[in-house]
């Protein structure tokens, strides 16, 4: 678990500053609308501000949404807050909740059925981080937004 302070982490952006949408849910939206809002703000960040967002980024953006949200919806009371942020070519994913108590990861195991969310997560993101809160916890995953050839899949 890493309890680094949010703003400390050593990011750079193309922009003065980097381009960020929060959105918060209070239990009832779908978890379709979260998928949605990424789906838009992405569209928007290659649209509008012209970086480019591969269809991989797109996809595991997406997921990586969805599985945060539901988690949150399944573990933790209350509402939740989904932040997606682009810097230095990669977009965060972090969704904050009430409940302080981490996930619990569990290894690979291809025999399970079900509960593979995070997994999947930590080996698509670029960088995958659990922070305490003063109220709960924010979980944070980075996707790359745009295809390395030189690298592997999650763009290390």
């Amino acid at each position: 678990m890493n309890e680094t302070p949010e703003g400390t982490e050593p990011h750079a952006t193309p922009f003065p500053h980097a381009i960020s949408l929060s959105a918060e849910f209070e239990g009832n939206e779908s978890i379709a609308e979260a998928r949605k809002l990424a789906r838009c703000f992405l569209a928007d960040i290659q649209n509008v501000h012209g970086l480019p967002v591969s269809d991989r980024a797109q996809g595991l953006v997406e997921l990586v949404v969805s599985e945060l949200v539901t988690n949150t919806r399944k573990y933790a009371p209350g509402p939740a807050l989904l932040t997606l942020q682009v810097r230095d070519g990669s977009v965060d994913v972090a969704v904050w909740d009430s409940n302080p108590d981490p996930p619990t990861i569990l290894p690979p195991d291809p025999a399970r059925v079900g509960q593979h969310g995070l997994e999947i997560i930590m080996a698509a993101a670029l960088t995958f981080q659990i922070h305490r809160e003063p109220v709960g916890k924010r979980i944070t995953a980075s996707i790359m937004l745009a295809d390395d050839k030189d690298a592997d899949v999650a763009g290390r």
